[in-house]
């Protein structure tokens, strides 16, 4: 078979064994494989899950997949509508889909964060699109702990970036401003001081703040026991974290 053909590391062809699987499953990182035919139709499906039981039961890596493989498993055309897709997605055990010709040839796989991701950069496909190049960090960005606290961005596409920021009691931020974008905050618990360039306001729960491109800005917590939990969205013509002018910092 064509090892050059881009789902390749997420198919194994029956016969295979478990051993074979295993160093499949490995290589690709996903955790699961769609089995198939010799004319590439969908046989089965088979995650990493199914392995631990299959070895909870006696199997061993010279056992066939076909012993082990899950035979009823939810399926897509490329002629439905993505939507339908995103009905199956809804089902907590459904964490990836096959997406099958008119023939019930594989010719593509659709993931849930990979969906997720789609949807986030706001990127109109059908399931035809090639998900393999989509930028799934988008969908589960890490936390970034900082001495005041920690934030972490919750969306991040050509638009918009939006954060999570948690203060600790009786921190701040440095006193900054931004070249490239405008922010937009809620503070959503807690309660402190915002210096916007010459002003200080007192905010709390539900306040909303404008913080223009180029304004001197620093978010305070004055609490002395609860976190001053702020949401944040950039707009601009660039987002990225290197866009931070510091005045002072404590």
């Amino acid at each position: 078979m064509n090892d050059n053909w881009k789902l390749a590391p997420f198919v194994l062809y029956k016969p295979a064994t478990v051993m074979d699987a295993l160093k499949k499953i490995d290589g690709n990182k996903k955790g699961f494989l769609i089995i198939l035919d010799g004319q590439r139709r969908a046989y089965g499906t088979l995650t990493d899950g199914d392995l631990r039981r299959a070895f909870i039961r006696g199997a061993d890596v010279r056992s066939q997949i076909d012993e082990i493989c899950t035979h009823q498993f939810q399926s897509v055309t490329t002629a439905d509508d993505i939507s339908v897709a995103t009905e199956l997605f809804k089902k907590t055990e459904i964490h990836f889909i096959p997406i099958l010709d008119e023939m019930g040839r594989l010719v593509n796989i659709l993931t849930k964060s990979q969906l997720q991701a789609l949807l986030l950069h706001d990127l109109h496909a059908d399931l035809t699109y090639d998900f393999l190049k989509l930028d799934e960090k988008i969908v589960d960005d890490e936390i970034y702990h900082r001495p005041w606290g920690f934030y972490k961005t919750s969306i991040l596409n050509a638009y918009f970036r939006s954060k999570i920021i948690s203060v600790k009691p009786c921190e701040k931020l440095s006193l900054q401003a931004h070249n490239h974008r405008e922010e937009y905050w809620t503070v959503v618990h807690g309660e402190g001081i915002v210096q916007i360039e010459q002003s200080y306001l007192h905010v709390h729960c539900g306040s909303m703040l404008f913080i223009p491109k180029g304004a001197k800005h620093r978010l305070t917590n004055t609490s002395k026991d609860q976190s001053l939990i702020v949401t944040e969205v950039q707009i601009g013509d660039y987002l990225g974290e290197d866009d931070i002018i510091r005045y002072e910092d404590a």
